[in-house]
């Protein structure tokens, strides 16, 4: 019904089908006072605009719009408030509507869960097009160029009507180049790429112009030539909805007043609703031993805890557990170029995010890349299987700066180092993002890919500012060079491999997966620190990386590896009744079955590493990530935190030699960078 409403305002101010300016909003106008004709006259409205016809509501012709968005001519009934948002939303001018922009706020305004986020910052614009440029837009002009040169050349040499031939042969491969966003959304890249094209196509036809072409040829760039896959039924639709819109703006700033044929908007199915990486058959339900659906929490709703006050998930908002029928890989339609933005997920949040059944059935039917890898990963992987067959062009992809950590780089070298390989011809490894889903901040890296082995450019931020609702502005460096799987041009530092003397050496910190386990020393006194033998072994002092780096927190952690449910209630009763208060009702929604069973114990207690601790006065710990990468020691009397990366040695010559300036670059060289200020 919205969607409806707002293209109709948008055919009153650019005047197309036979609106006039004002009509819809004086219709609307009219309705003041007389709500119960409201819905039937409305619909009559749509009715016309679908097959074409007399509007006796607006009294004149109105041209076919059908495009399946009046298929359906339902209106809502309004109360007279309603009327008047739906009035003043009529008085704006829709024409210069920025679409990619118009397509976010509308999904998160028909999204319950999206809708307080309204006044979020969006993705901007000059962001989406830092990618569709290389991906797109810059092979397609270098094509032109060469184009245009032998259309000069045969000019000069009398042979215009030949150069005219030239030019009207790159203008109908033009016009059939298609672009796929296997994870669309709102539209925002489809857009882009089509008004890029299409300030291609202008240049085009003006050389047609300049050649003697009196007639300009019928075949333009459509929406046809722009494919989207995405899984939520409503966005696929603002999808169609913005790229029309899109299409429409750029006929009348082109073309003025030309006649558009009927039906103004078409059905192209080229926008599909379902999954872009995983196809199956059927999907089913899954229940337990007697029957009972299986649920688990759905992933978003939360609550304030009962003690805390924390925000911790509603175990009342469940969702079913689904078991997939012969899943598969999903296909893709063909396209010359693929590019797009996939989901922030990373590993550690798919069965959160996506059910357990979807986490197990894609990673079994991937099963050629790690479970260790990020959710985007898997379009990435098959964009780059595509390209390295000839069947895409290039492709280019938005990844959480995380694409050039060691787990997702497993993924990428594959790739690059196969005896047909893959290029990234154009990288920036960290870049401000606005996530689109909810106007987070949010760093991110670009990669475009391209079949072959050659060079390409990477663009490296050294400065931002003014950030606003455009987006900061950013300065880059740019190198050129082969670009490796860990996105950086120079020794291919990312090839090498472990040593084999030092397996087993290190390992992060713990991983408590519930905050509760965290105690202040006051707390632990009241919990029998002090009093109760033995339970100085089981709460110990804590340290996270933000810790080591400057003022330590003095906080403590409950430890309870090693024992079971039943000696921890039996021995340490008040620490029993702690960790089941705050800890366990977070645990209880946790889709992973040994972290719900096992909830008084951390998620990853690292208990393959304990050993090689055991003994030990000190051990070296570094920060996973920081500003520096510095080494030191940690009393074993200390429990460290997973952000810890932790070398089971003592020895202060050990400490010397990773502190020295050949390992500390080294190791700037070999790891990942993340966050604003390149953290290490």
């Amino acid at each position: 019904f919205l969607m409806r409403c707002l293209f109709t305002m948008f055919a009153e101010d650019v005047e197309i089908g036979g609106f006039t300016k004002g009509a819809f909003a004086r219709f609307l106008e009219s309705r003041r006072g007389k709500l119960d004709t409201f819905v039937p006259m409305l619909e009559d409205l749509w009715r016309t605009m679908d097959a074409g016809g007399f509007s006796t509501i607006l009294e004149g012709q109105l041209k076919q719009f059908n495009g399946g968005l009046f298929e359906d001519h339902t209106a809502l009934p309004l109360n007279a408030d309603q009327l008047e948002l739906l009035i003043e939303a009529a008085t704006a001018e829709w024409q210069d509507v920025e679409p990619a922009i118009f397509g976010t706020l509308l999904e998160r305004a028909l999204d319950p869960h999206e809708r307080h986020k309204l006044g979020a910052h969006y993705t901007p614009r000059a962001y989406v097009e830092r990618l569709v440029m290389p991906t797109i837009i810059e092979p397609l002009r270098a094509e032109w160029e060469t184009a245009y040169a032998v259309a000069v050349a045969l000019d000069e040499t009398g042979k215009r009507a030949d150069a005219r031939k030239t030019v009207r042969e790159f203008h109908e491969k033009l016009c059939e180049t298609r672009v796929l966003d296997p994870a669309c959304g709102s539209g925002n890249f489809l857009y882009v790429a089509l008004e890029l094209m299409k300030r291609l196509e202008g240049e085009v036809l003006k050389s047609l112009r300049d050649f003697g072409e009196k007639q300009l040829p019928l075949l333009t760039i459509d929406p046809h030539q722009f494919l989207g896959i995405e899984v939520n039924p409503r966005a696929a639709a603002i999808t169609d909805l913005v790229l029309w819109i899109g299409y429409l703006q750029w006929h009348f700033r082109t073309r003025g007043n030309d006649p558009l044929n009927e039906p103004i908007i078409r059905k192209f199915h080229n926008i599909e609703c379902r999954d872009a990486v995983l196809a199956w058959d059927a999907i089913e339900p899954v229940v337990d031993e007697e029957g009972n659906p299986v649920t688990r929490w759905d992933g978003r709703t939360t609550k304030p805890h009962s003690v805390t006050g924390n925000e911790v998930p509603d175990e009342t908002a469940r969702v079913q557990e689904v078991r997939y029928v012969n899943p598969r890989k999903a296909e893709w339609p063909q396209a010359d170029y693929v590019v797009g933005n996939p989901p922030f997920i990373g590993n550690s949040r798919m069965r959160e995010a996506l059910g357990d059944g979807y986490a197990e059935t894609i990673r079994a039917t991937y099963s050629e890349l790690p479970e260790s890898c990020d959710y985007v990963m898997y379009w990435w992987h098959k964009a780059a299987e595509l390209t390295r067959l000839g069947e895409v062009i290039r492709f280019g992809f938005i990844a959480t700066n995380s694409l050039r950590q060691t787990f997702n780089r497993r993924i990428v070298a594959p790739h690059l180092d196969a005896a047909d390989p893959l290029s990234i011809g154009f990288a920036i490894p960290d870049h401000p993002w606005v996530d689109s889903a909810d106007g987070a901040a949010v760093r991110i890296s670009m990669t475009v890919g391209a079949k072959g082995a050659m060079p390409g450019n990477l663009l490296k931020v050294t400065r931002e500012y003014d950030p606003g609702e455009l987006g900061a502005t950013v300065v880059f460096v740019e190198n050129f060079g082969r670009i490796h799987s860990n996105l950086a041009i120079g020794p291919d530092v990312s090839s090498a491999v472990p040593l084999e003397a030092n397996a087993n050496l290190s390992c992060p910190g713990v991983k408590l997966h519930g905050a509760g386990f965290i105690v202040t020393p006051e707390e632990a006194a009241t919990l029998g620190l002090g009093r109760i033998d033995g339970l100085e072994l089981k709460i110990r002092q804590y340290r996270n990386g933000r810790d080591i780096a400057s003022r330590p927190r003095n906080v403590m952690v409950i430890d309870l590896f090693g024992l079971s449910a039943d000696t921890v209630r039996s021995r340490f009763p008040e620490v029993f009744q702690h960790v089941f208060a705050h800890v366990k009702p977070e645990r209880d929604q946790n889709n992973r079955a040994s972290y719900r069973e096992n909830w008084w114990i951390f998620g990853e207690p690292r208990s393959a590493f304990r050993p090689a601790l055991a003994g030990l006065p000190r051990f070296i710990t570094t920060g996973e990530t920081a500003k520096h990468r510095a080494f030191l020691f940690l009393d074993a009397s200390i429990l460290p935190d997973n952000m810890l990366i932790n070398v089971a040695l003592d020895d202060a010559y050990f400490l010397g030699v990773l502190s020295s300036r050949f390992h500390v670059t080294w190791a700037l060289a070999t790891g990942g960078r993340l966050g604003v200020g390149n953290n290490i």
